[in-house]
């Protein structure tokens, strides 16, 4: 790594720098510092902006479970980057306690009552259009659906014969919201299994957020995509904060948005995924 950046993050003295798996967006770093050990995520051919929501989503969370300390964000060439305090950390910990903490940033609504943020964000090519809803109906298929259908036809990634059945999908999630009462809570907004972990004393932390306001079944309809949470999350969540009645058929549509998603980014392997969900989707309207 560039010594003349190392030198511009003012960090102390470098003595090793090592790659790190940092999700599938950036690239990065674990910085052995003379203060310490430091994260380090870089993201090529953008501004410092890019990092601003990950920044703000942490700030939100912080109040409610453990998370990384920011320590700088800027540009240097053409790379945006951003400085995490490092948290030593493992796999197994305080599930219970992870559900708990959910449940509790899940209770903190948005101020004006209104679905979204107050600024987009951007997961590699695709960014998130946050603008405030007064219906979660609206905005989850307006910002989120129909974008992501859009993005993945434009790829060519999306057959013609699957219109009918997103479409149907659609009216069938509407139709469910008539009869459910949404509530705009804060979300953490990309929780899968590599977006939390524990300290050595078994503390849940959540890192890498994409927070916004919206149904609280949108994070937990995601946590069940590929899996990693334990029942003992489920558990905590449940204590803490209870889902409501047909929970069950509502995560669905959340789980066809995550899956769009990574068809968007990660290409054709995604498609029978999305596929098949539709197909349960609209199975259970039978």
């Amino acid at each position: 790594m560039d010594a003349a950046f190392l030198s511009h993050l003012n960090l102390g003295t470098i003595s090793k720098v090592t790659p790190v798996g940092g999700g599938d967006i950036n690239q990065a770093f674990r910085l052995e510092s003379s203060t310490g050990p430091i994260f380090l995520l870089l993201q090529p051919d953008h501004k410092k902006e890019f990092f601003t929501h990950e920044v703000n989503g942490l700030a939100c969370l912080a109040p409610f479970v453990k998370t990384p300390q920011v320590l700088r964000i800027g540009e240097w060439g053409n790379n945006a980057y951003l400085v995490l305090s490092y948290l030593a950390h493992q796999s197994q910990g305080d599930a219970f306690a992870l559900g708990t903490a959910l449940a509790r940033i899940h209770q903190q609504t948005s101020p004006q009552g209104q679905f979204g943020f107050d600024e987009s964000f951007t997961m590699g090519t695709y960014t998130a259009d946050n603008s405030w809803q007064k219906s979660w109906s609206t905005f989850f298929v307006q910002q989120r659906l129909l974008p992501l259908r859009k993005m993945v036809r434009d790829q060519g990634l999306w057959p013609e014969e699957l219109d009918l059945s997103f479409q149907a999908a659609i009216k069938q999630f509407e139709r469910l919201m008539m009869d459910y009462q949404a509530q705009p809570s804060l979300l953490h907004g990309d929780l899968w299994s590599g977006n939390y972990m524990f300290g050595l004393n078994g503390e849940p932390i959540l890192i890498d957020p994409a927070v916004f306001y919206g149904d609280r079944e949108f994070d937990i309809g995601i946590t069940t995509v590929f899996g990693g949470f334990s029942d003992a999350f489920y558990r905590g969540y449940q204590a803490t904060y209870p889902l409501t009645s047909g929970y069950e058929r509502r995560i669905l549509f959340y789980q066809l948005y995550y899956l769009m998603f990574h068809l968007s980014q990660f290409g054709a392997g995604y498609l029978a995924q999305v596929q098949q969900k539709l197909v349960s989707i609209n199975q259970q309207s039978d």
